[in-house]
């Protein structure tokens, strides 16, 4: 096998309480015979422009941060047959823990080096693509809540102090979504390509990144009793109660609601209301245990 070139997309931030596992795992791919050309970002926008970039130039495009890195590299690397890799080093890492991913350095460089691609399908909000779940409602006004300096200090307890403080406010308004046609109303809904979230928890057991549908999860009202429910049974691993909570798939969805309510993917708001999420056309091809 001839050994691959790889452009790592590193964001420092993201990577700042893992530089060493990071530069482990650079040197181990270089060991392995690897052409390895690192990037560093600077800010929001600079991992897509960098893979849109540089991806004819390269087997793997390696995103090297959390997933909001991987979501931007994805995006970059749109439409085109160059692999997608992941050096997981974010607060919540949600994409690995989906797809197996260990965290150890050798074991991350081996599956950029050596291992096959797994073919998956992003969804689209209003053409952007997202890889994990899309949130509207009560996770998305959370993170509008996460305070950067707090995420850097707590990790994924930033995460916990937003949901709180959100589910203490409690005021959800009516969301319309359409599911590949068929109308209800929400009080909050997520959107999933993938099973889990926030990490190790599973909220859409039925999901599948290899298939060309979503699983839609939404709550039909957002008492404070339902909410509690719902982050009980996460945190218990067990699953969640259909008397509380609404399950379907499809491939096509139109929420609609107050304009500009937020709209999360991969973690970070990404869009506002209305939108339109489907499944893009193009399938990517991640590098998976």
């Amino acid at each position: 096998m001839t050994p691959r070139r790889l452009l790592v997309i590193h964001n420092p931030v993201a990577g700042r309480r893992h530089r060493r596992r990071y530069r482990a795992t650079i040197a181990i791919l270089r060991s392995h015979g690897c052409t390895v050309v690192e990037r560093d970002t600077q800010g929001p926008g600079d991992a897509e422009r960098f893979a849109r970039d540089e991806r004819d130039n390269f087997d793997v495009i390696v995103a090297a941060g959390g997933d909001g890195t991987i979501n931007e590299v994805a995006n970059g690397i749109a439409g085109c047959g160059v692999l997608l890799g992941i050096i997981p080093l974010g607060t919540a890492n949600v994409l690995a823990a989906e797809v197996g991913l260990p965290l150890g350095a050798r074991e991350v460089a081996g599956v950029l080096a050596h291992s096959a691609p797994r073919t998956i399908y992003a969804g689209l909000i209003n053409g952007r693509r997202f890889l994990m779940m899309a949130g509207i409602g009560f996770d998305a006004r959370a993170v509008t809540r996460v305070v950067p300096a707090l995420k850097r200090l707590l990790g994924k307890g930033a995460y916990a102090v937003a949901a709180l403080s959100e589910w203490w406010v409690n005021d959800l308004p009516r969301y319309r979504v359409a599911l590949d046609g068929t109308t209800t109303e929400v009080a909050s809904i997520v959107i999933a390509k993938g099973r889990s979230y926030g990490g190790k928890f599973w909220l859409a057991p039925r999901a599948d990144l290899a298939a060309p549908h979503f699983e839609a999860c939404w709550l039909p009202r957002a008492s404070r009793g339902a909410l509690l429910t719902v982050a009980g049974s996460l945190a218990l691993c067990a699953g969640l109660h259909r008397n509380t909570v609404c399950f379907a798939r499809a491939s096509t969805v139109r929420i609609t609601g107050p304009v500009g309510e937020p709209v999360q993917a991969d973690g970070d708001i990404v869009a506002h209301l209305p939108v339109d999420i489907t499944i893009a056309a193009e399938p990517l091809q991640l590098l998976v245990p």
